[in-house]
């Protein structure tokens, strides 16, 4: 069947209008001379739709679920819920140089099935020094430096792949559409076919995406809805450790966390992250405290630092690296009314040590202590650990998970725990580790200080 060829109309400047065929005189407003001459695109997308059947949930229902593929890492497969499920379309984003494209090899390499890398911004020849440097398994792994979404279903379609990962979506266009590649309706497009292909022939795709300056992924929300995972690769350019975290996830938790350690040859899993968060930390230092924050079903111990000193100008300055600005705001106004400390005149610096970024509110007594010890310039004995949620009225709230926290700080040799008192119970009784349980902050000051 031969091609539509681009036909012509011609459009009124005046009205804005368009007519088939030229006029001298504009037949909808009556002027003279304003028809100019523009093309007119055929409709390119000529795909028929396939009616697929229905299904009884029984007949569903009765057909058992496939196994998760492992993919030789642990840590991304505690994110993902237990490995790769087939049929996923998962969303991988990220800072520029963090590790999205290391870790997308180290999966295809993992796996060890399978696997069709669309490498859209970059040549066969840089990934494949990349998987040298990295030491991935080539046997299974094929690569494509393919950008038109057409020619990538095709390379699908003929390798039949269990893995797909294509990098990036922003680079990769549908030559249907007069939109150019990055667009917000190249990007729309081109996801909706990748989870078109994803579902029907049951093949996991991950997705690389930019992401904007303000760290959300790049291009239309819709992205993000349609994707069954969304991934995000954070890291720190003064660390080497690298955090993988979940913000959607349709198969499994969307609160663990998985740590790297990135170095020249790529990835490395860290088995204990306390051990590595708290290799430098300080001791007999006002101001400082150990906090057993919870990541998942991970805990891991974190030093809290605070740094509180007299304010050279007239407006004091609040500055706080891994917590909640506005929280912090809060804690040093329970600080000044509920205990007596004069905070108004007071720079207040606080810094959770190793990059790591808490949303836990089981931080507020840690960090309510660490800046009244560097007010009152008193350190807090280097064996002990504080975690609960500090209220407006300067109480000590209940936390969740208070016996998976302290288990890790009894094994790493912590010997006391300032805890919320309505939090203890039998089992927690039973951790080798002195209980402190308090009721108010200024009772959590009594025992430090």
């Amino acid at each position: 069947m031969a091609k539509l060829k681009t036909k012509t109309a011609y459009l009124c400047s005046a009205c804005g209008d368009d007519f088939p065929k030229w006029n001298g005189q504009c037949p909808t407003c009556k002027e003279w001379g304003t028809l100019s001459e523009f093309k007119v695109s055929p409709k390119k997308n000529g795909r028929i739709h396939e009616l697929r059947e229905t299904k009884n949930l029984i007949d569903v229902l009765s057909v058992e679920p496939k196994d998760r593929i492992p993919t030789g890492l642990s840590e991304a497969d505690r994110v993902l819920g237990g490995g790769l499920l087939s049929g996923s379309l998962i969303l991988l984003g990220g800072s520029p140089g963090v590790g999205k494209s290391t870790l997308a090899l180290h999966i295809c390499s993992g796996i060890n099935r399978k696997a069709l890398y669309i490498s859209a911004e970059e040549s066969e020849e840089q990934v494949a020094l990349r998987a040298r440097r990295l030491h991935v398994n080539p046997d299974q792994l094929f690569l494509s430096g393919e950008n038109e979404l057409d020619g990538i279903i095709a390379h699908i379609d003929r390798l039949k792949p269990e893995l797909v990962v294509v990098d990036s979506i922003q680079t990769v266009m549908n030559s249907g559409l007069d939109s150019l590649p990055g667009s917000p309706s190249q990007i729309r497009d081109c996801g909706q076919r990748l989870l078109e292909v994803s579902k029907q022939k049951n093949v996991s795709i991950l997705i690389v995406g930019h992401v904007t300056k303000e760290g959300t992924i790049a291009g239309p929300k819709m992205l993000e809805h349609m994707v069954d995972t969304v991934l995000y690769m954070e890291g720190d350019d003064r660390y080497d450790h690298r955090i993988l975290r979940a913000a959607k996830n349709r198969f499994g938790a969307t609160h663990e966390v998985g740590i790297f350690n990135m170095n020249e040859d790529g990835l490395h899993e860290i088995a204990n992250p306390s051990e590595m968060f708290l290799a430098e930390r300080s001791v007999n230092i006002p101001g400082t405290s150990i906090y057993p924050s919870l990541e998942g079903t991970r805990p891991i111990l974190v030093e809290v630092q605070a740094l509180v000193s007299n304010a050279n100008f007239g407006t004091p300055q609040r500055n706080v690296n891994g917590f909640d600005y506005k929280r912090l705001g809060m804690l040093i106004a329970v600080l000044e009314k509920r205990l007596g400390l004069l905070m108004g005149t007071k720079d207040v610096f606080v810094n959770l040590v190793g990059g790591l970024r808490v949303d836990d509110p089981a931080a507020d007594l840690s960090i309510i202590c660490s800046a009244a010890s560097s007010t009152m310039d008193k350190s807090i004995g280097e064996d002990i650990v504080l975690l609960g949620e500090v209220g407006l009225a300067g109480e000590v709230r209940s936390i969740n998970r208070l016996e998976q926290r302290l288990n890790e700080a009894a094994t790493l040799g912590f010997k006391k725990a300032i805890v919320p008192s309505a939090s203890v119970n039998d089992k927690v009784k039973k951790i080798k580790i002195d209980l402190h349980p308090v009721k108010f902050v200024k009772d959590a000051f009594q025992i430090l200080f």
